[in-house]
């Protein structure tokens, strides 16, 4: 099996998201995937370095490339309706979350800027959400940041409690409380 640089990476923040940054090994990597460690070598001079491509990874997939999608909706109504029917059920019950598990790793610096560029990319773009919604700037922005962390509790909440609702009544409850009426 022929490995490229981007399988180490997204093997390594599924290691991230089940421990967080001590979880990324280049041997149990190598196991995983099913390759050598010489394999790793050949892509990569270090476990330093597979961990800023693999933070760059996440940092694409969930900051303003990620979003680049919702971005483009015109309608800020749809926009936020289709934020949240994405976002909601994405939150799965007992599944790891990178963004969970960097935050024990929060004193490191890489992960200090991976997780504040995505998360400003987040409420940049709900904060313009907002905005369009009619909301005046400063409104935009603290609800922008309520809408965020109530989010960020959902993934939590789905992480620790095994009876949490289905996905569906999430997003439609998600909806009714952060879309102003």
């Amino acid at each position: 099996m022929t490995c490229q640089p981007r399988d180490w990476a997204r093997a390594a923040l599924n290691a991230i998201a089940s421990g967080g940054l001590t979880a990324v090994s280049v041997e149990p990597l190598a196991r995983t995937l099913g390759v050598t460690k010489g394999s790793f070598y050949a892509h990569y001079r270090n476990r330093d370095e597979l961990i800023a491509a693999a933070l760059d990874v996440w940092v694409r997939g969930h900051g303003d490339e990620g979003l680049a999608e919702f971005a483009a909706i015109s309608d800020p109504g749809e926009r936020l309706r289709q934020l949240l029917t994405a976002v909601v059920p994405a939150v799965q019950p007992l599944a790891p979350s990178v963004h969970l598990s960097l935050l024990g790793d929060r004193n490191d610096p890489r992960v200090r800027d991976a997780v504040h560029r995505v998360n400003r990319a987040r409420l940049e773009l709900l904060a313009r959400t907002y905005r369009e919604l009619g909301l005046p700037p400063d409104r935009a922005t603290s609800r922008a940041r309520v809408a965020y962390a109530a989010i960020l509790g959902l993934l939590h909440l789905a992480q620790t409690d095994p009876d949490a609702p289905n996905a569906a009544t999430l997003a439609e409850e998600a909806a009714a409380v952060f879309l102003p009426t």
